[in-house]
């Protein structure tokens, strides 16, 4: 792709809790100009905007904030534009749960600008229709335990939507993404140690209940109960 174009840009602004520290962003630009041949299902050949992505690693501009600029316009004879964009935060590592903790997924956004399908999936998208996008969310920490093909453990994030949020945002110029993270309010997962039917993870909830169920995620508007019931007895 050839260097970015003056013109049009896309502000990126992440305010990041302590624990937590920003994710690769990850950038697509697609060009209608120079297609792609691909194939369907039935080997037949279709033809798809051309796709050129790559990483960027925001910079911190004060303590708790990173942010970077992104063209809209790619520019060359390819006219490449800008397709969409994904980022959000994660667990540092190590985390204060042991060293042996990975960071695992949730806290992520996706922003597609255009009408093709971003390469990370993400259901239920929310349109939005002006120039600035506002996120703030909750997010709930999730201790995770795997065992087959290997025991691990992961710190997640535990938000609405599964914790990764989708905008389709063509005319979006500035995006502002707040992640609130409740620290105190912490959900545990157990996944089975064998593949057994109808025996599924378990999650145990700060209100010591315990779910076991074909949910594969934590239940967000649960953990939501939990805290607002909690700090109205405050």
């Amino acid at each position: 792709m050839s260097p970015p174009q003056q013109g049009e840009k896309v502000s990126v602004i992440i305010k990041v809790p302590d624990e937590l520290e920003p994710s690769t962003m990850h950038v697509m630009y697609r060009s209608a100009v120079c297609p792609r041949i691909t194939r369907d299902g039935y080997g037949r050949p279709k033809s798809i905007d051309g796709h050129n992505g790559f990483d960027v690693t925001l910079k911190r501009s004060k303590d708790d904030l990173y942010e970077t600029e992104l063209h809209v316009d790619g520019g060359g004879p390819c006219r490449w534009r800008l397709s969409n964009v994904s980022f959000g935060v994660q667990y540092r590592v190590p985390t204060p749960f042991g060293e042996d903790v990975m960071p695992g997924g949730g806290g992520a956004l996706v922003i597609v600008f255009d009408k093709n399908n971003p390469q990370r999936r993400v259901s239920s998208p929310i349109t939005v229709s002006g120039e600035v996008l506002d996120v703030l969310e909750d997010y709930y920490p999730l201790i995770s335990e795997h065992f087959i093909g290997g025991y691990r453990r992961y710190m997640s994030l535990v938000g609405v939507g599964g914790g990764d949020l989708r905008y389709n945002a063509p005319k979006v110029r500035n995006i502002y993404f707040e992640p609130v993270l409740h620290r105190e309010y912490i959900v545990k997962s157990i996944a089975p140690k064998k593949n057994v039917l109808g025996d599924f993870t378990k999650f145990y909830y700060p209100d010591r209940t315990i779910k076991s169920d074909r949910r594969s995620e934590a239940d967000f508007e649960k953990m939501q109960e939990i805290r607002l019931k909690a700090e109205a007895k405050r």
